[in-house]
């Protein structure tokens, strides 16, 4: 069963093949030749929290590497970046840096505000399951590779310099709009584009600022083309920072080659950020930079899309403080298909978090039923069920198909049961693929029960005791309130953070 997803480069579904079929990969301990995937992630630009739109788009990234790896056994070699300096507001050339701005406001270096949240994203990420990419390149560790690149885009005639920077013609490159639309044809100036006198063309954009003029009080700057770090705040004519395009391209190239096999990242970055990505690698290569391009819908916070510059975000902590477990919010943002544009509610999450819980929970219990031979254990044929699962997932990542092959192994188990180990035993390979590919229906590490809630629970142990049911309900209520279920089982009771 091959597996086809969208391209947004081709504006159709393809089939997946990797560029390097096979390769025997160092550190493989058996020796064995195992197929690569090259992908690349558009990381964070790590002037704030990011919020839950930015990790919609980084999780579909990362079920797509589960997939490949869990589904059809792949080593993928991932990267995902880390901007810190370079991308200015509203995505234009001209303007104030995103993290220099928020220095500013804060009165600290630059570099303070990246790494501080850098270490949020980074904690963000590992709260939400995600695996760890092979590199997380910084752009400010780049900036020798970036001016090689722009070093040969100008001897190629496919840049100029003028008296604020150095800057990409985008009449030299042809294809220039395939990925987005947005061909020169069909641009007009002052769409998304700022109109600078001393550009040859409104859609030219910035591979190098200088700084001198506005830029002059950039703290973070580099000398071209050495590519040393350049000190102070005065004007310098070979110092300067580079434009955000050029940054993943060289970020790329220096871990995955001229040409890798996948691409991702949000709708937002498709122009101008990919478009100008695409236009620049394959003009200093001469090559095809991306085989293949997935790019992630947005979510909508009531009628608007949710954004930073817009001011209605939610972050990661702000879903926590709701009493739900970062898994749920995963789970919420993986069932609906990544290119379907989700409406994000208070609804949705809560129907998320009971729906991950009821497949947690059954995982759990065919786990423990273990693949021991019960006596007078029931067969059955489920091997269908991971043959939809697979074919859904490999039908351009349709999770939402695949979810609903859960559930519904989930009643066939139950209504099965007991089933003899032969039986039991694909289904937990199903869940074991299930789980991976999915990443959000591990148990989590139960907290200790605070000591107000154990005591209610002492209280309502006693009432049952008692038999006094109508004390036992209030107690049960009060303690679901502060955000605890209790379960009865048997003669005891349990309890579960909700």
């Amino acid at each position: 069963m091959p597996l086809k997803l969208y391209n947004t480069l081709t504006k159709n579904e393809e089939e997946f093949v990797p560029l390097k079929k096979e390769e025997t990969l160092r550190q493989a301990q058996d020796g064995d030749a195992l197929r690569i995937v090259t992908m690349y992630t558009c990381g964070p630009t790590v002037y704030g929290r990011p919020h839950i739109g930015n990790y919609s788009s980084f999780l579909m990234a990362d079920l797509l590497k589960r997939w490949l790896q869990a589904g059809h056994q792949y080593r993928v070699l991932h990267v995902k970046n880390i901007t810190d300096v370079g991308h200015l507001l509203h995505d234009a050339d001209q303007g104030d840096d995103k993290v220099q701005k928020e220095a500013e406001k804060e009165k600290v270096h630059p570099l303070e505000v990246a790494q501080r949240y850098t270490e949020q994203y980074l904690e963000d990420e590992a709260a939400l399951n995600m695996l760890e990419p092979d590199h997380r390149p910084r752009a400010s560790e780049t900036i020798p590779e970036m001016i090689a690149i722009i070093t040969e885009l100008l001897q190629r005639g496919n840049a100029y310099e003028t008296e604020d920077g150095i800057y990409f013609s985008v009449e030299t490159f042809a294809a220039y709009g395939t990925l987005s639309g947005n061909t020169l044809e069909n641009l007009s100036a002052g769409s998304r584009i700022a109109v600078d006198e001393q550009k040859r063309h409104p859609a030219d954009f910035a591979l190098w600022k200088k700084t001198v003029a506005g830029n002059a009080h950039h703290i973070l700057r580099w000398k071209f083309p050495s590519g040393e770090k350049a000190e102070g705040t005065t004007e310098d004519a070979s110092a300067g920072f580079p434009g955000w395009h050029i940054e993943c391209s060289a970020m790329s190239k220096k871990f995955l080659g001229e040409t890798f096999d996948i691409h991702t990242g949000g709708e937002d970055n498709i122009f101008p950020h990919h478009e100008c990505e695409i236009a620049q690698s394959e003009c200093a290569s001469g090559k095809q930079f991306v085989r293949m391009w997935l790019h992630k819908r947005r979510i909508d916070l009531g009628s608007a899309k949710m954004s930073k510059s817009l001011g209605n975000v939610l972050t990661l902590p702000d879903i926590v403080a709701k009493n739900y477990s970062p898994l749920d919010l995963r789970y919420y943002l993986l069932s609906v298909h990544y290119r379907t544009n989700l409406k994000f509610s208070w609804k949705g999450m809560d129907d998320a978090k009971k729906a991950r819980r009821k497949i947690t929970e059954w995982m759990s219990e065919v786990k423990a039923e273990g693949r021991s031979d019960p006596a007078g254990g029931a067969t059955t044929d489920a091997s269908s069920f991971i043959t939809i699962f697979t074919e859904a997932m490999n039908a351009d990542l349709n999770t939402p198909a695949a979810l609903a092959v859960i559930f519904e192994a989930m009643n066939a188990y139950r209504a099965k049961k007991p089933l003899d180990a032969a039986s039991r035993a694909i289904f937990i390979d199903l869940i074991e693929l299930a789980r991976h590919t999915f990443g959000c229906f591990e148990e989590e590490a139960e907290e200790a029960v605070p000591d107000t809630i154990q005591k209610l629970l002492n209280e309502r142990s006693e009432a049952r005791a008692q038999k006094n049911f109508t004390e036992s309900d209030r107690l049960r209520d009060e303690i679901k309130k502060s955000g605890y279920e209790v379960r009865d089982a048997g003669r005891g009771q349990t309890i579960k953070k909700l």
